[in-house]
């Protein structure tokens, strides 16, 4: 049987009540829990697969149980306990100046205010998100959950631009403020990116934040991996091959040509991108489809600043230190594009303790080139 695809479907409820195809991460949810986890941060490219995990977050911390029958964490979660959950999503804060910002927080704090109650004294994001999760705390017992979604969209496109990030950032970091004095108010927080804005700009109070972006363990906690596409998708391969003419290990190599290579920590799980993947599948034809979704700005800014040429960015070495840069702090164009998933890495030297940096496939090579 051939699945449903979930094309630009990121929303764990939908994808599981329209028998779309899922493959299971559950057991990073378990992972968490089993150690007490609490302050969680990753970073990955664009269309990896963040929101969805995000979702699949958001749902089981509101219990539902439905809708995780049959996958990884049905086996260890037996309460289901319903948490008060705040998912924020900053994608669709982007270009927005200033007063643009305020708004759309003023839009994302509205809804939860009609559930939760507001106090005429909340003038700020900040006093409000701080009033609404003590207020859930109160009227449900339960700690609550916050989930930030893309937390730099706001800021990646003004990046080179001093005057502009100064202001937006400062908007950011008074909304996020309050995370670390709701300690005892929180049962987790979960936050996406593609970058790590240092954690001095926008996360200066969050100090015990774990960021788990560059863990083996968690090297294939989005995307769809090497391991994943040929057991649990096979027979997707295979339907994919009989339809190209191609036998299923033909098949899986063009596939791997065009969309693997994806590595995020130092023994990091072979990874697809998986918007590329499931797009291949459902149009029934390898082709690049990733690059053609938009090369963000800030990338094509990026690239004019420090004068890359893309015939030369190949084979790269990248300090270990250099990952940990935020995009203001930059001095070269590597760990943006490492971060914004048009370089990976290939090999790790221990003794140097550097990366080599490549495209991570014919996909992304040949969309550089061209574009």
């Amino acid at each position: 049987m051939v699945n449903f695809y979930p094309v630009g479907i990121q929303t764990f409820s939908n994808i599981r009540e329209g028998n779309y195809l899922y493959i299971d991460k559950t057991q990073y949810i378990v992972d968490f829990r089993e150690k007490k986890m609490k302050y969680v941060f990753l970073s990955r490219p664009r269309r990896f697969g963040k929101s969805l995990f995000a979702s699949t977050l958001q749902a089981y911390f509101e219990g539902r149980k439905e809708l995780f029958e049959g996958l990884a964490i049905a086996d260890y979660e037996k309460e289901w306990v319903k948490h008060p959950v705040f998912h924020f999503d900053m994608s669709g804060a982007k270009h927005f100046d200033t007063d643009g910002l305020k708004h759309y927080l003023d839009l994302q704090l509205k809804p939860y205010e009609k559930l939760y109650g507001k106090d005429d004294d909340e003038l700020y994001p900040n006093d409000r998100l701080d009033g609404l999760v003590k207020r859930a705390y109160k009227q449900t017992g339960e700690k609550a959950v916050v989930i930030i979604d893309e937390y730099d969209a706001p800021l990646l496109d003004v990046v080179h631009e001093k005057e502009n990030l100064q202001p937006l950032r400062l908007i950011m970091q008074n909304f996020y403020s309050p995370l670390k004095k709701l300690d005892p108010y929180l049962e987790f927080t979960f936050i996406t990116g593609i970058t790590k804005f240092s954690q001095l700009s926008i996360f200066s109070e969050l100090n015990n934040l774990d960021n788990i972006s560059m863990f083996d363990q968690y090297s294939a906690i989005c995307g769809i991996s090497k391991k994943e596409l040929t057991t649990q998708m096979k027979p997707d391969i295979e339907a994919l091959g009989e339809d190209l003419g191609m036998t299923y290990e033909e098949c899986l190599a063009e596939l791997t040509r065009f969309y693997d290579g994806y590595h995020f920590s130092e023994k990091s799980e072979d990874v697809f991108n998986p918007f590329s993947l499931v797009k291949a599948l459902n149009a029934r034809k390898i082709a690049p489809y990733w690059f053609g979704s938009g090369t963000p700005t800030y990338l094509i800014k990026t690239l004019q600043k420090y004068h890359v040429n893309v015939m030369d960015i190949e084979k790269k070495s990248c300090d270990v230190d250099d990952f940990d840069v935020s995009p203001e702090m930059m001095t070269s164009a590597l760990p943006l594009l490492y971060q914004s998933g048009y370089l990976t890495i290939k090999k790790y030297n221990p003794i140097l303790q550097s990366y080599q940096l490549d495209y991570p496939n014919k996909e992304v090579r040949v969309g550089m080139v061209h574009f």
